[in-house]
């Protein structure tokens, strides 16, 4: 989880690869309606972010029920998006990856022919609502090289 340009694709197929298990890219769920919107610089409201978060509360649902892993990049900024996506599966773990608004920009920027707008980033912040206590999984710093988190992602498992 966390903002656009934090570095949850490139992580999250790296995690998905090391423990041998498929990988999913959240945004590849956006109805073109929302990427629409996104691509036009207009943030996405909660009712944009329903359908999207069903689909991929199913996508988790199917793996717990197959009895098999996953995982999966989603944003997640809001505590209820990560309760729906728990709901499919009360034993998911989050893990959020966090760092230097300046360092998210820069990566945003050099990302060419990405739907995502570096002008979207100051509403993602504004509403992202970091892990709390209550909520299985971890903060990372993403200044640290991607293996490197990968690695304190399944030393805490």
């Amino acid at each position: 989880m966390g903002v656009s340009g934090s570095g949850k694709s490139t992580v999250g197929a790296m995690l998905a690869a090391h423990d041998g298990v498929p990988f999913l890219e959240g945004d590849a769920y956006h109805p073109p309606a929302n990427v629409s919107k996104m691509s036009a610089g207009i943030p996405l409201d909660d009712d944009d972010r329903a359908g999207w978060l069903a689909s991929l509360a199913g996508e988790i649902r199917t793996a717990r029920e197959q009895g098999h892993g996953l995982v999966l990049s989603c944003s997640s900024l809001k505590r209820r998006y990560r309760d729906l996506l728990r709901d499919a599966d009360p034993a998911l773990r989050f893990v959020h990856l966090a760092g230097p608004r300046e360092l998210i920009a820069t990566r945003m920027t050099s990302r060419p022919g990405h739907y995502m707008p570096p002008s979207l980033l100051e509403s993602q912040l504004r509403i992202l609502e970091p892990l709390e206590p209550d909520e299985t999984g971890l903060t990372l710093d993403i200044t640290l090289a991607p293996q490197a988190l990968v690695e304190r992602i399944t030393a805490s498992a």
